[in-house]
Formats: structure tokens, sequence, C-alpha cells
């Protein structure tokens, strides 16, 4: 078990070293791409500053607290783009032209393959300029260190990469039967939009309903109000408890899926 763990990871290191190689052959299209990602940050810090002279609080959420859910979000964003989100915007060209028999047969698991094989190292500033974010937002709120906020934090910043991960590869897998996926992706960007905004916005009539199905039905927003609620507002061990279980479900389920789907595949050969 240790050993195979250590087998894929030296894998995803040697993936690393190759995708940032190809990315320095073209350094002028890797620093677009991170100038790029560093104004998209200063126009949403810049928004969000905007906001909070007008007010003091967004939904219950200080300004302090608001830009560390900001970048919470950023680096969980940042990290499911730079792993995984190219590799799964190609596994329907795959699926298309047959390419994906080339990857079955190669003595490695096809979903760490798939999902795993590319690195997008000009997405990988958004994990940095969100840790800094989350520094400074604690820095100005003058957050007193607690070691257990620290480790629930971190437990449910890894369960929500993973409940965004799952629901990535579920909609990767439709491409199976659909060939296309551009709207299912778009359904992605969706649900990454969802995640961008603390729950408690959705209040009101109607709105509460929508809140609690994307909490409890479609979990998304579990994915970055969680690990900012626990660190900066209310350590609640019921809904740690609550998101490592949607975490292992989620996880579980994109893994049936993803080989169920598998076993639907025809090669574009055949």
């Amino acid at each position: 078990m240790i050993s195979g763990v250590l087998r894929y990871l030296r894998m995803l290191g040697g993936l690393a070293r190759y995708t940032l190689a190809r990315e320095m052959a073209f350094r002028g299209n890797f620093l677009v791409k991170v100038s790029v990602e560093l104004l998209w940050m200063g126009i949403l810090i810049a928004f969000y500053r905007t906001v909070f002279g007008k007010t003091n609080q967004i939904a219950g959420w200080s300004e302090p607290d608001y830009f560390f859910f900001v970048g919470c979000f950023f680096a969980i964003n940042g990290l499911i783009e730079t792993l995984f989100l190219e590799n799964c915007n190609e596994f329907a060209e795959l699926v298309r032209t047959g390419d994906l028999d080339f990857l079955l047969l190669k003595p490695i698991d096809e979903q760490f393959l798939v999902s795993c094989r590319r690195m997008d190292w000009g997405t990988a500033p958004n994990l940095v300029m969100g840790a800094i974010l989350m520094v400074v937002a604690l820095v100005q709120k003058g957050w007193t260190f607690d070691p257990s906020r620290v480790a629930a934090f971190v437990a449910t910043f890894a369960f929500g990469v993973a409940i965004a991960y799952s629901f990535m590869m579920i909609l990767t897998s439709f491409s199976v039967w659909m060939v296309r996926n551009q709207s299912l992706m778009e359904m992605w960007w969706l649900f990454s939009s969802l995640a961008r905004y603390p729950r408690q916005i959705f209040s009101g009539r109607g709105a509460e309903t929508l809140g609690r199905f994307f909490t409890f039905v479609v979990p998304i927003l579990l994915v970055s109000n969680v690990p900012a609620d626990v660190m900066v507002r209310v350590l609640d061990w019921w809904m740690v408890g609550f998101t490592a279980a949607v975490a292992v479900i989620s996880l579980w389920v994109s893994r049936w899926f993803f080989q169920f789907a598998l076993r639907s595949y025809r090669s574009a050969s055949s």
C-alpha cells in the first residue's frame, strides 16, 4: 500500500517536471497566463474593497473574514485547475480520436493517468495568491493561533478539493457517451461560480431552499465555505464530519462512475 502510494507520488513528480519543462519552452505564453490570473485577482480584490467601503458586512461576513473566504476559494480552485481541469477538458478528445486506447494499455491506474497526466502551471499562482490573501486577512483580523482550527481547516480544505475533484470526474465521465463535453464543462464553471460565494447569501424565500440543495444534495457549497468557516468563524465539528463523509462518498461515487463509463467505451478505431 505505502509502496504503491510512493510510486504514484514519484510519477506525479515526474509528470510535474515534464509539464513544467514544456511550459518553459513557451515562456511568453506562460507569463501571459500568469499575468491574466494576477489581473483577475486584483480586479476581484478592488471590487470587494469597493463593496466593503459601503458596508461593514456581507451576509454576516466581516471584511477580513470575507477576504479569507475569497483566498480559500482561490487556493482550492487554483489547485483544481493546476492538477485536473486541463486533463478533464481533453478527455472528450481522447475518446473521439481513440487515443484513450493508449492510456488504457499502460500499467497505471486509468483514473490517475486521465486526470493527472499534465499540470497547468499557468494557474498555479492562484494557489499562492490565495494563500497570501488568507494570511493577510488573518493578520487584519488579529486572529489568534488555535491548533484545533488549523487542523480542521487543513482537513476540510482537503475534503473540499476531494469534493470538487469528484464533481469534475463525474462530468468528465459523461464524455464516453456524449463524445463532446463542452456543455458539461460549462456546468463545472457553474458549480465553481457557486462555490465562490458564502452560503449565507442564500436567504429569503426560494433562496434558502436553493442554498440547502447545494449544501446537502449537490454539496458544492461545502467546498470553500466549510474551510473558511472553521478557520475564521464557527468551528462546527458536526459540519466538519459531514464534509468528511461527503468527500469520501463523492470520491467513491466518482470512481465507480468513471469505471462504469470506461466499461461502455468503444475504441474509435474499432
